[in-house]
């Protein structure tokens, strides 16, 4: 199985302008995605490099929190990149005014339910600090 990304946002800019590489933003999600859990109507897959979400940092319990790369747990530096950049466009699209909100999951043909909500304040993690948890929804803040 596959992680998955969904994202949504009030913002209606076209996210696959950003796609490179390491991050690849796409608006045709797959049915089985639970995007009615999502909070705002523009709606986004975002897939890394290896096409599903698998190869951005994520962190699975019981216990999560954000925190830089360690040397006891070896990470892919275009991973690091690719979720560095991911936070610094939910940040800059926060910034407008925009609202942003994510579901990080496993990917399956049955229904995901994200087993926690977590509010993240993006004035207090630092962009090399943030990762995903897995079946959680995010909102994102500032201040």
């Amino acid at each position: 199985m596959c992680y998955v990304l969904i994202l949504s946002t009030t913002s209606t800019d076209d996210l696959s302008r950003f796609n490179n590489d390491g991050i690849h933003f796409d608006g045709k999600i797959p049915d089985h995605l639970p995007v009615g859990q999502l909070r705002y109507s523009n709606r986004w897959y975002v897939g890394s490099r290896s096409g599903c979400s698998c190869s951005f940092r994520h962190l699975y319990g019981p216990e999560f929190g954000f925190g830089i790369s360690e040397d006891w747990y070896p990470e892919e530096q275009s991973d690091i990149d690719a979720t560095i950049e991911f936070v610094q466009l939910v940040r800059a699209l926060i910034l407008k005014g925009e609202h942003v909100d994510c579901i990080d999951a496993w990917d399956s043909q049955e229904a995901l339910e994200p087993v926690a909500s977590l509010a993240v304040n993006l004035s207090k993690v630092r962009d090399d600090e943030f990762r995903f948890f897995e079946n959680h929804h995010f909102d994102f803040v500032l201040g």
